[in-house]
Parts: structure tokens; sequence; C-alpha cells
């Protein structure tokens, strides 16, 4: 006789699975809906940890829509996060206007991203913020099957 419990998604299990990440009101950002499912193996980075935490128990067939807040999602957004760099700090001959997504290197070695949000002949404010922070944000799930 065969179990009729459906299989659960737990940690660590490698998951099929269609999603959508969107903005509240439904603009979609990121989808596999239309193309192709995604695998995904949970823990390994691929995806945020409170969008994985939202898979975990979900049922084999199941499908989902949650509404995170920004501090589940992308993470509040942090006026100390923007700055005034001077222009002539950025590289020359770079084509720079509001909007830009420019890459800047840590003291580390890592790299970090910002965005130009003003400029004048003289500085750029760049605010270093996740694009998506401060912004609730829709996840929907369609889990397809686990192991």
């Amino acid at each position: 006789m065969t179990d009729p419990t459906p299989e659960r998604v737990a940690a660590h299990h490698l998951v099929t699975l269609h999603y959508r990440i969107a903005r509240e009101e439904g603009t979609s950002l990121i989808s596999t809906f239309e193309s192709n499912p995604a695998t995904l193996q949970l823990g390994d980075g691929t995806l945020a940890p409170a969008f994985e935490q939202l898979l975990i128990g979900l049922p084999v067939g199941s499908h989902h829509t949650f509404l995170l807040e920004p501090e589940k999602a992308f993470g509040v957004w942090r006026p100390e996060l923007v700055e005034r760099v001077r222009r002539s700090d950025f590289p020359e001959g770079e084509p720079i206007e509001v909007g830009t997504i420019l890459r800047f290197a840590a003291p580390d070695g890592s790299s970090y991203a910002g965005v130009v949000t003003e400029l004048t002949d003289e500085w750029a404010v760049v605010d270093f913020n996740h694009p998506l922070a401060g912004k609730r944000i829709r996840f929907d799930v369609a889990i397809i099957g686990v192991c």
C-alpha cells in the first residue's frame, strides 16, 4: 500500500519548482513559470534564506503565494548606505548618469554595486542599498518535486 501523504520540502532537499519574485503590485522581476522549472539545492545560497524558509514543509504539487515585508525580503532601505562621491573619483571616460549601476572595490577585495541617484558637475549621489530594499515582495511557488 502506498503512503497517501505527499512528500514535503525539507532542509537540504533538491527541489524542483516554478517560482516568481515580483513587486507587491505584481510586476514580475524573476519568473520560471513561463519557461522550464528550476531545480535548487536548499542551503547552497541560490535562494535567500528567508525565501528558502518559506519552502520548508510545503507539499509536492502545491502552489503558494507569500507577501514578504522588506525585512524578510531584500532588507529595509537604510539612509546610511547613500553616499556622495566626487565625480573625480570615478574612472575617466566612463559615462555616468542617473540610474547608472557602478561597481566599487571594497578594502577586502570584494566588490559592491551602487546606483547613481543624483548627479552634479562635482558630485554623484550613490545608493548602495539593494534596489528592492524597503519594498514588499510577492513570492509565488509551485512545488513540482523533491529528493
